[in-house]
């Protein structure tokens, strides 16, 4: 079990995933091997790092098919053994369609994906340059995949493997922002993320149009936290990236990137 003085710090939905990193960091310090996870989002990752740190002996590496990959597998090891690229077992897909008389978006091919039995974990970053479209995929599963993937919504599809140098490495359209909020309520930090009202943030979220790391928000009052995703649907995406303290005021400065946001 996770010490209480950690575990209060998190989410009660985060529990379950703040015991099993303890156990796997556990199970790498007694069983002096190391120990390969799915792929984590970025709230994932600083948990991980936050658990495995409290372990004498015990690293960790991620990485998520190329250098700038939002959802990393991460291994972690013991002081002896060095990771290399192929320890972390990830297989880069591309997604053949006739690009001439249909488009593909990020929801209908991860809605895809997962409407074939697949769990989220397996899949790692989806990413496009406008026209083609590849996804990241564990290597133990890779063959599943591409046998139960064949169309995206209706569109007739093959997926083929590729290699790492033909991975697409999508362009970093965020905007850092700082700036203060009453509350980590992610009503609050939607509202000051796209500049709209709270009212019109409540709506979103009680229309389950927001959803923090991929899971639907379910309630305005819900406190954000470091590295959390808030996804937006119509708006764009906020990352909080750092909790920088109390103004004089009593106000809580953030820094958020902020990506797609509506002019």
């Amino acid at each position: 079990m996770v010490d209480s003085n950690i575990s209060q710090h998190y989410r009660q939905a985060e529990l379950p995933f703040l015991e099993s990193i303890d156990s796997l960091s556990g199970r790498v310090a007694n069983e002096y091997r190391p120990i390969l996870t799915d792929f984590l989002n970025p709230r994932q990752l600083y948990i991980l790092e936050t658990i495995v740190n409290r372990y004498e002996g015990v690293s960790f590496q991620t990485f998520g098919g190329f250098p700038s990959a939002e959802l990393k597998r991460a291994v972690a090891f013991p002081d002896y053994f060095v990771p290399k690229a192929d320890d972390y077992n990830i297989t880069a897909f591309q997604i053949d369609y006739p690009s001439k008389f249909a488009t593909l978006s990020h929801g209908q091919i991860l809605g895809s994906i997962m409407g074939s039995g697949i769990d989220r974990d397996v899949i790692g970053d989806i990413v496009s340059d406008g026209l083609n479209w590849q996804f990241m995929c564990e290597t133990e599963m890779a063959d599943y995949v591409q046998t139960q993937v064949d169309r995206i919504g209706k569109i007739k599809i093959k997926l083929k493997q590729i290699q790492p140098e033909d991975i697409i490495v999508p362009v970093d359209e965020s905007e850092e922002v700082t700036t203060t909020v009453a509350s980590l309520r992610v009503d609050a930090l939607v509202s000051e993320g796209f500049h709209i009202s709270r009212h019109h943030a409540k709506e979103l979220i009680e229309g389950g149009m927001i959803r923090i790391n991929w899971e639907d928000a379910g309630r305005p009052d819900l406190e954000i936290s470091i590295q959390d995703i808030i996804s937006v649907r119509g708006f764009g995406r906020l990352v909080v990236k750092d909790i920088a303290g109390t103004t004089k005021k009593g106000k809580i400065r953030i820094v958020l990137k902020v990506y797609n946001r509506n002019k």
